[in-house]
């Protein structure tokens, strides 16, 4: 029964789910645009029937705050309208940020430095190249897949590879590929396109340093058997 003067209160669950519009801006402007808050509504998804997405987020914010990765799950399981799917979304978020990451400004001397960052693609079924970006101090600017081919295969081309690293200012590069097939040889393809990454990179005077190719077990440098360098 609805007592006179207090209007009749329509409760949607749309109230509680993050704004369509922070998922256009996104798309539109990319990961870079939305605070540190928005992107936890992201992640989340929606608040409950108390506590909307808003509420919740700023909450979620403080506990990463104060809290270090051994006690980050409890602690977020202990917010209200969190729940365990919740916590452990947002701390599987942020620790596959952190592997993700984990390579920015690290320091390469060897080509063996380079593994760790890299060594994920080892597993994938088809051919991926990466180029990797390195400042002066041969710290890593940024690691991108250039191009993902067949399963014995990848097209690239020069331009591709050395685009973003005129935009970044690099100092140098490092090229990499898998071989799904586990042989880490290089095959005369290889061998063909890094002599004409190496001539590019002459010409525009980002060197290029090495080129690796990986498989589950090992990996063949060209630097370092003398192929080309």
């Amino acid at each position: 029964m609805l007592f006179k003067g207090f209007p009749k209160q329509n409760i949607s669950m749309n109230n509680y789910k993050i704004k369509p519009d922070i998922r256009e801006q996104v798309i539109n402007k990319g990961l870079n645009f939305p605070s540190d808050e928005e992107l936890v509504m992201l992640v989340l998804g929606s608040g409950t029937k108390n506590i909307p997405i808003e509420a919740l987020s700023k909450k979620v914010l403080n506990v990463l705050d104060g809290t270090n990765d051994e006690n980050r799950v409890t602690a977020l399981m202990k917010i209200k309208g969190m729940g365990t799917g919740k916590a452990l979304a947002i701390a599987a978020a942020l620790e596959l940020g952190r592997r993700r990451t984990g390579y920015l400004q690290a320091v390469i001397q060897h080509p063996k430095d380079v593994i760790p960052y890299i060594k994920h693609f080892s597993i994938t079924s088809r051919e991926h190249f990466i180029c990797i970006t390195l400042n002066g101090a041969h710290e890593i600017i940024q690691i991108r897949v250039i191009s993902v081919g067949t399963v014995n295969r990848t097209m690239i081309h020069p331009r591709e590879i050395f685009t973003e690293a005129l935009v970044e200012h690099a100092a140098a590069i490092i090229v990499c590929h898998n071989h799904p097939s586990g042989n880490c040889d290089p095959s005369p393809d290889d061998i063909k396109t890094t002599g004409t990454l190496i001539k590019a990179a002459d010409i525009l005077g980002v060197p290029l340093l090495d080129h690796i190719i990986i498989n589950k077990q090992t990996y063949f440098s060209f630097l370092e058997n003398k192929i080309l360098f």
